[in-house]
C-alpha cells in the first residue's frame, strides 16, 4: 500500500519561504513520478512541480510557468521523500498543497494521471 504524508505548510508573509515535505511509503517502482499540486476550494487541482526518477537514480524536475524560478522540487537520497522549496511566496500561492505519486499515464501536470495522493498541507501567504 502506498501512503503519502505531507508536512511543512503554514502561514507566512509575502516574500518569505517555506519548504514542504512529503514522505512516500510503499512506492517501490524503479522508475518513479512524484509531484506537487495545489487546490483552492471550488477550483480544480493544478500542478505545481513534478519530478521523475529513472531506474538508474537520475532525476528530472518539471515546473509550471507560475512557479518556475521560485519553487524547487527535489528528493532525498533514498528517493522516498519529495520536497518543495518555495521562495518569494506571493498571495496567489495560498492554497492547499498535495503530494502525488505514481503517474500511470497522461501528462505530468494532469492530476488524473496520478494514482496516489496525500491529505494536503495548507499554505497561506499574507501580503
Amino acid at each position: 500500500q502506498v501512503t503519502l504524508v505531507e508536512s511543512g505548510g503554514g502561514s507566512v508573509q509575502a516574500g518569505r519561504s517555506l519548504r514542504l515535505s512529503c514522505v512516500v511509503s510503499g512506492y517501490t517502482a524503479p522508475r518513479k513520478w512524484m509531484a506537487w499540486f495545489r487546490q483552492l476550494p471550488g477550483q480544480e487541482r493544478e500542478a505545481v512541480a513534478g519530478i521523475y526518477t529513472d531506474d538508474l537514480g537520475g532525476t528530472a524536475p518539471y515546473y509550471t510557468l507560475a512557479v518556475r524560478g521560485r519553487f524547487t522540487i527535489s528528493l532525498n537520497g533514498a528517493k522516498d521523500t519529495v520536497y518543495l522549496r518555495m521562495n518569494n511566496l506571493q498571495s496567489e500561492d495560498t492554497s492547499m498543497y498535495y503530494c502525488a505519486a505514481d503517474r500511470s499515464s497522461g501528462d505530468w501536470d494532469d492530476a488524473i494521471s496520478y494514482r496516489y495522493w496525500g491529505q494536503g498541507t495548507q499554505v497561506t501567504v499574507s501580503s
